[in-house]
């Protein structure tokens, strides 16, 4: 009987491959006429044995891996050339990668930034004051406002680990009611990291960290409700502005004085002011806020608190300080930032 040899490897259903002494590992037979095996098959069978070993093992690691974000279920999807979509009873489980930092909410801003924000005592010779500061160097160069520290004999600073230093004016900028002073012997301290004010969106959430009333520390909450606001204050420590600049100052006069829409408020802000482009915002801002940081929920400090509205303490010489109403306003970090060199260089404008 003729050998009756099929092409492209098919076997005959009517011979048994075993009586070929030589075959191909795909069982095609050798071809005696041609000295060789005929061509391959246009396709060579799956051994689905030995792929779905990977995926086992690829699911075993996920599971293990579960608890840190779930990238290897994912994975095991794509190798099986599934869509990462697509959900099935017996395929990879969808899974959203949940993140174990608090950046983003209140508390983890708050925790993040309250090392870099310090309190600051100012005593003059008209009596003491509390205000608050920005830590942006690890040396301890620390921004405030300039109200906060004009005219002051001797300044201390508090850090939020509860350790003082005394502190030296660097410059100051009385027309951005900006100032810098630099802490005694420090080194290695927490920084802020100043954003940028520019994309600051009305609606925005913040946070402000102050020391109001002499309460290191305190934090509040809300969101930018306007831009650029002119507010008017005192520009420095002479005259009647010299009692009222400070912030729950002991020895007499007003708290926080400043100007806006034509109206004073928190008593008299003296004959020199000046006048700069605020952000406005709704977290609780009270005396000793002032020179705090307002923060984004990237932890960005987009603003130093400056002023506050509070519409009881309207009149001078009232003798009242009543609280925040939800209408607080920060220096855009902007402005400091393009007034850092100045205020380094001890010039002021």
């Amino acid at each position: 009987m003729t050998e009756n040899l099929r092409p492209s490897g098919a076997h005959s259903t009517d011979q048994d491959p075993t009586s070929y002494p030589y075959a191909s590992p795909h069982g095609t037979a050798y071809d005696s006429a041609t000295g060789g095996y005929p061509p391959p098959p246009p396709y060579a069978p799956t051994n689905r044995r030995k792929a779905k070993r990977p995926v086992a093992l690829l699911a075993a690691v996920a599971i293990a891996a579960g608890v840190i974000g779930g990238g290897t279920a994912t994975l095991v999807g794509q190798f099986n050339g599934q869509d990462s979509a697509a959900t099935g009873s017996g395929g990879a489980v969808n899974g959203t990668t949940v993140s174990q930092s608090s950046k983003g909410t209140v508390a983890g801003v708050a925790e993040a930034v309250s090392p870099a924000i310090v309190e600051i005592g100012a005593a003059s010779s008209a009596g003491k004051s509390t205000g608050s500061g920005v830590v942006i160097t690890e040396d301890g160069e620390i921004v405030t406002n300039n109200h906060v520290i004009s005219g002051a004999q001797q300044i201390q600073v508090t850090l939020s680990t509860g350790r003082t230093y005394t502190a030296d004016v660097m410059g100051t900028d009385p027309d951005k009611d900006l100032a810098l002073i630099k802490l005694r012997g420090a080194s290695g301290l927490k920084t802020a990291t100043l954003g940028d004010s520019s994309k600051v969106r009305v609606g925005e959430e913040v946070v402000a960290i102050g020391s109001p009333e002499g309460l290191t520390g305190t934090v509040t909450s809300g969101i930018v409700s306007a831009l650029d606001r002119d507010v008017t204050v005192a520009k420095d420590d002479s005259g009647s502005s010299g009692q009222g600049q400070g912030q729950g100052r002991q020895g007499g006069g007003q708290e926080w004085p400043f100007e806006f829409g034509g109206q004073q408020f928190n008593g008299d802000t003296g004959e020199e002011t000046t006048t700069y482009k605020a952000l406005q915002t709704d977290a609780s801002l009270n005396p000793g806020n002032s020179g705090g940081a307002l923060i984004n929920m990237d932890g960005e400090i987009i603003g130093i608190n400056s002023a506050m509205y509070s519409p009881s303490s309207s009149s001078a010489g009232s003798g009242s300080s009543a609280g925040s109403v939800g209408l607080g306003f920060a220096i855009p970090v902007n402005t400091l930032k393009a007034d850092l060199d100045t205020l380094r260089a001890g010039n002021g404008s």
